[in-house]
């Protein structure tokens, strides 16, 4: 099993979705709360806060632990792991992806997310 990190980060009110233009087919285009795998021995909150600054040049701070959902993909199992995390600073350069958008959450399951995130946004959506 794969442990991967994502962050939840919110500004006004809406939320961070980035569209993938990497990585392999199951999440390729889609939509997702960005973040990445956790390196061995790494701490999973300093592991987010090193995935912000290399997909998008941010600087954030990885607050809590949110909710994970453990999701098998036809070549991998991932253990998603959701952060809320705190803008500091930076502007967005994008790496892995094509496009972000600030998200409504009222609107955050009309999007194309990956399939490992959407349990992750019907809790965000329901209890945030």
């Amino acid at each position: 099993m794969i442990t991967v990190v994502a962050a939840l980060i919110f500004q006004n009110n809406k939320v961070l979705l980035a569209k993938r233009s990497t990585g392999d087919q199951d999440v390729f285009g889609k939509w997702e709360f960005p973040g990445g795998k956790v390196e061995k021995g790494e701490d999973e909150l300093l592991a987010i806060e090193r995935e912000i600054t290399e997909e998008f040049e941010l600087k954030v701070h990885a607050k809590k632990f949110v909710v994970n959902h453990v999701y098998q993909y036809p070549t991998k199992i991932i253990d998603l792991r959701l952060y809320e995390c705190e803008y500091i600073s930076g502007e967005f350069k994008l790496h892995d992806h094509s496009q972000y958008e600030w998200v409504d959450l009222e609107q955050i399951l009309t999007y194309d997310l990956a399939p490992a995130d959407i349990p992750l946004a019907k809790y965000v959506k329901e209890r945030m």
